[in-house]
């Protein structure tokens, strides 16, 4: 009896063992391949690339992709090439240290010396970033392997990178109107106005006055001129 009490325990024990590395490998088989590896994400729409190793974020650069014309192509791809010296063959021998190609069609991630143009499009089609970054990049592809890495450009390269504000309505401004003249009166309540005649007033004489005749004054022309009392 005692052999057998202990059988059992030891088959108990044994199950206990297995149910736990059979739920250990069912966690690590749950992991999506977007967290496994090395994800390489390049949004062309803010000039941006985040680098992540095993679903976490490492790296935040700024890029330059293909300006207008020359399109850095979006989707998802495999890098199968690495080359530490590389010189552009298409471009008069441009340098691309540590490229990373991503494209059959010679599309490649590598540094640039034209740092200023970084946060804009500005290459041939590569996706550019800073000498330095690159080199980070490459040494992590080429330690941990091709196999393990994945590129994805999203964005389009024809969109603007600022919103478009939209043009303000132009609003219609109102003419303002003469004011009639005060003394514009209206002739019957379904008659025009009627203005009555003004005799034309000479420069630094008043108008004359719609008064009866002063004693002692001569009219003269519209204005009167007033003569001094001869006593």
């Amino acid at each position: 009896m005692p052999n057998a009490r202990r059988l059992i325990n030891s088959l108990r024990r044994l199950t206990g063992s297995a149910a736990a590395l059979l739920a250990a490998f069912i966690c690590v088989a749950s992991i999506s391949p977007a967290q496994a590896g090395i994800l390489i994400t390049i949004d062309k729409a803010i000039q941006q690339m985040t680098v992540e190793v095993d679903g976490a974020t490492r790296w935040v650069w700024p890029v330059s992709t293909g300006r207008r014309g020359y399109d850095t192509p979006s989707g998802d791809f495999k890098p199968f090439r690495l080359e530490e010296d590389h010189y552009s063959k298409e471009w008069d021998d441009a340098p691309m240290p540590h490229s990373i190609f991503f494209t059959p069609i010679g599309h490649a991630i590598h540094g640039s010396y034209e740092t200023r143009n970084l946060g804009r499009r500005a290459s041939h089609g590569c996706v550019r970033i800073a000498p330095q970054n690159a080199e980070k990049l490459f040494n992590l592809v080429k330690r941990q392997g091709l196999d393990s890495a994945r590129v994805v450009v999203r964005g389009d390269s024809d969109a603007p990178i600022m919103s478009r504000r939209q043009a303000p309505t132009p609003q219609k401004t109102q003419q303002a109107r003469r004011p009639l003249p005060p003394a514009a009166v209206s002739a019957s309540p379904a008659g025009p106005a009627v203005t009555p005649s003004i005799p034309e007033q000479a420069y630094g004489y008043a108008p004359a006055p719609q008064t009866t005749d002063v004693p002692g004054a001569v009219r003269v022309g519209p204005p009167l001129l007033i003569r001094p009392d001869s006593n």
